[in-house]
């Protein structure tokens, strides 16, 4: 019998990511290339409904060191809480496999030291999922950048918006909390950080911003413990029915009797300690000088960045939902100093984040590897980046003074392992 040249893998965690995009979607259009051979869920239930949306059938487990030693996988996708991904990840590399971590990559620097030291042990590979640096209209924008269209870059105004909907769910679930998810400023923008690290092909040095709790939490006109049993159902404008959803219900309900973890938590809860309303500044080692915000209670969902440079300046408005018709394209406009516009359309491709979920699986899952001129496979020192970033605009948030990034990673080298390659 021949043997099969799939990849094996094991998926930890079977929240709503994890059951789709690195669940059902694999299991249905890359199974030629790879091949789930179990799950590892601390709820067992939720992994069964993962399993039956998922359409296969594999052995649950709810023991990481258990799944390990037994099914021996090639591959460990990581899609758990945050907070829990470096043990999860140096565990997997330790045990032969290559692992997908979904974003932030972790949540402070000493669990980075630890990841990093991990892989340089063992000489197995992390790659971070970073949809959005694959989305066509990231390609392009990095295109044209490298091609020195408009000269070296000065400065960039970068501002991301979420909308009523999807800013909201992160004050509904365990990212509410600064424990689990290291803030929006780690778990959202860590994308975003990504996005400019990437963009500008260079390192932040130094992050100075401002940050508050505005709208949700201790904020909120009322509260409840959770949206299903609330008084206030039908005046708050947040009213979550899960039901509405079915599996985010399948997934979540009956489970949350296993953890006690629901999915409709109030976003006005008191202890919420994340911040909503998100302004930063970052230098750069290639002295670019960059403005970012972050907003999550918007009538939009989308962003807006602008690259400013000695010959003129690439500007962008990506439309992700607002209350008109969605472009069917994104517009990049090309300014050339003393030169007439060029307005560039980049056609919206299907899939997740335009088509950049799909690429990125392709790049990480198939045999024969896309290429990669763009540098669009994202490592571990690419999340550790990022997640720096965010760790260090939190703390000058709090402090109210500027953070180097040398300031959180400490006096420890940690073996070289942040150095350019």
């Amino acid at each position: 019998m021949q043997q099969s040249t799939r990849t094996r893998y094991a998926l930890v965690g079977t929240g709503h990511r994890g059951t789709t995009m690195w669940g059902k979607d694999i299991v249905e259009r890359w199974h030629g290339e790879v091949e789930l051979v179990a799950v590892c869920d601390l709820n067992s239930l939720r992994a069964e409904r993962s399993l039956r949306y998922m359409g296969a059938s594999v052995t649950i487990y709810t023991d990481f060191d258990e799944m390990l030693r037994v099914e021996r996988p090639a591959l460990v996708i990581v899609c758990t809480k945050d907070s829990t991904h470096d043990d999860l990840i140096v565990k997997a590399m330790e045990a032969g496999a290559n692992v997908i971590s979904e974003k932030p990559m972790t949540t402070t620097a000493e669990k980075i030291k630890r990841i990093l030291d991990a892989e340089r042990r063992t000489g197995r590979r992390l790659d971070i999922s970073f949809n959005y640096r694959f989305a066509p209209t990231s390609a392009r924008i990095k295109e044209l950048l490298s091609s020195g269209v408009i000269g070296d870059v000065t400065s960039v105004d970068f501002h991301w918006y979420l909308d009523n909907s999807h800013g909201a769910d992160y004050f509904r679930r365990w990212h509410a909390f600064t424990e689990n998810s290291g803030s929006l400023f780690v778990h959202k923008a860590t994308h975003h950080f990504d996005l400019l690290n990437w963009y500008l092909d260079s390192d932040p040095e130094m992050v100075s911003a401002f940050a508050d709790l505005k709208h949700y939490g201790r904020k909120g006109p009322f509260r409840g413990e959770r949206c299903r049993t609330c008084p206030h159902k039908n005046e708050c404008d947040y009213y979550f029915d899960i039901s509405a959803v079915p599996l985010l219900e399948s997934l979540y309900e009956d489970p949350s009797g296993e953890d006690g973890y629901v999915r409709d938590a109030c976003v006005f809860r008191e202890d919420i300690d994340i911040p909503d309303t998100m302004v930063t500044s970052i230098r750069y080692k290639n002295g670019v000088h960059v403005s970012y915000s972050l907003n999550t209670y918007m009538p939009i969902e989308g962003h807006h960045i602008a690259f400013n440079g000695h010959k003129g300046r690439i500007e962008l408005r990506q439309y992700e939902k607002q209350p008109w018709t969605e472009p069917p394209a994104d517009e990049i406009v090309v300014m050339r100093s003393f030169e007439p516009v060029e307005r560039i359309w980049v056609p919206h491709s299907s899939g997740g984040h335009y088509g950049g979920d799909d690429r990125l699986r392709n790049m990480l899952l198939n045999k024969n590897k896309p290429n990669d001129e763009l540098k669009q496979r994202a490592g571990s020192r690419a999340g550790a980046m990022s997640v720096l970033c965010g760790i260090a605009a939190l703390q000058s948030s709090r402090s109210g003074k500027p953070v180097s990034i040398s300031d959180v990673w400490g006096d420890d080298s940690a073996l070289g392992l942040l150095e350019r390659a």
